[in-house]
């Protein structure tokens, strides 16, 4: 029964890690372009909710968490994408290139 409920959890989570990546992407995309519209708006806010779901869960995904509560030892979904490195780097990485993003963009926006 849990097992079912864990790969349920990682499955989201992965989605959830692609999203998130083409939100970045989007972002990077409507700096070089300058173009500022509803869906980057729709990208920042993404993830700016997915970072205080993080934050606000001790620096934890919470779908991490609640994987763990159930079983999974790791929690994570880093077995199935990402080497060991790089999942113990990710969120530092996408946060600065989340600022730089931001910062990119609001100079395009304001001059």
């Amino acid at each position: 029964m849990h097992r079912n409920i864990i790969i349920t959890i990682k499955s989201i989570h992965i989605t959830t890690f692609y999203f998130m990546l083409i939100c970045l992407f989007y972002m990077l995309y409507c700096a070089t372009t300058g173009r500022y519209d509803w869906t980057l708006l729709t990208a920042i806010s993404a993830i700016a909710v997915n970072g205080l779901s993080i934050l606000f869960n001790r620096f934890e995904c919470p779908l991490t968490t609640l994987a763990k509560k159930l079983g999974d030892p790791k929690g994570s979904i880093t077995d199935i994408i990402l080497p060991d490195w790089c999942a113990r780097n990710v969120f530092k990485f996408f946060t600065v290139f989340f600022a730089i993003e931001l910062v990119w963009l609001g100079i395009g926006y304001f001059t």
